[in-house]
């Protein structure tokens, strides 16, 4: 079986080349219309945190087939740009990078409560729900029924997986007697979570403390690829829980500066660099 993870050159975590191939789409294609950009150009970008041209060829080839990419020939080169539902998934991770922040500091104290109860021989369905669930914001407060912070609209995703007749959506409040702070701790691993955020801050703080010919300057482009694939993987467990019921020296905001800063740091010198060396096309 190919191995799907490749090592980070920053030492962060490893990062499987579809998850790199939606951040290089996110960053160079999302927002230019119907852009289409080369193979090649996607092998280098992607060669320069670590992927090979064999691992590259083949997810392309992959998330053709899932429907995430087309691709059209124009003489020896291939081109690939985003179908509408790559589009969507992008839009939303666009969201949830660049303007929802880290922490929910205007909850009005609702929450999202979702019942599912599926056949035992549905065990995909019940992963693909369980995970768009975890990244909607939602955790197990028991094994059927999963709750999040806030009024969060799941009608896509219910719709999507064709579970309309199994799953029941409900708004709610908890009594007084309800301990918050405890069921936030029982439904979520907070460790875990502070533990991604403190990490990410750790290997990127360097990079602000480093002056003109470091390697974020060196290479913009693998910089920025490394850096927006490695927040949407810190902050993909993390639901945005209330801050009035996180710890006190919560990491996630000090790490969102950081990332800000950063993005802010690479964007033009990406931008720029992108725009000499992607081969691209229009409307494949």
């Amino acid at each position: 079986m190919e191995n799907d993870d490749v090592p980070d050159p920053v030492e962060g975590p490893q990062q499987r080349p579809q998850s790199l191939m939606l951040a290089f789409f996110g960053n160079h294609v999302l927002e230019e219309g119907d852009l289409c950009v080369s193979s090649g150009s996607v092998i280098d970008v992607l060669g320069r945190v670590g992927v090979g041209e064999q691992a590259v060829r083949s997810t392309l080839t992959r998330m053709v087939n899932r429907g995430l990419l087309s691709r059209q020939r124009e003489g020896r080169r291939m081109y690939f740009g985003l179908t509408p539902h790559a589009r969507r998934i992008l839009e939303d991770g666009h969201a949830r990078i660049w303007t929802r922040g880290a922490v929910d500091d205007a909850w009005d104290g609702t929450w999202t409560l979702l019942g599912f109860s599926l056949p035992d021989s549905w065990k995909s369905r019940r992963h693909d729900l369980r995970s768009r669930l975890a990244w909607s914001g939602f955790g197990p407060l028991y094994s059927g029924l999963w709750i999040a912070p806030g009024e969060v609209d799941v009608t896509a995703v219910v719709e999507e997986l064709d579970l309309s007749d199994h799953v029941k959506v409900f708004r709610a409040q908890a009594a007084e007697f309800t301990d918050v702070d405890r069921m936030i701790r029982d439904t979520w691993d907070l460790e875990s979570i502070a533990a991604r955020y403190t990490s990410f801050d750790a290997r990127w703080t360097p990079h602000l403390a480093t002056g003109t010919g470091s390697d974020a300057d060196a290479d913009p482009i693998g910089t920025r690829l490394l850096l927006v694939s490695e927040w949407l993987w810190t902050i993909r467990a993390d639901p945005r829980l209330p801050a009035r019921h996180l710890p006190p020296d919560w990491p996630a905001v000090p790490a969102q500066e950081t990332f800000r800063r950063v993005a802010a740091r690479t964007e033009e010198p990406a931008r720029s660099m992108a725009r000499e060396v992607l081969e691209t096309t229009r409307s494949c």
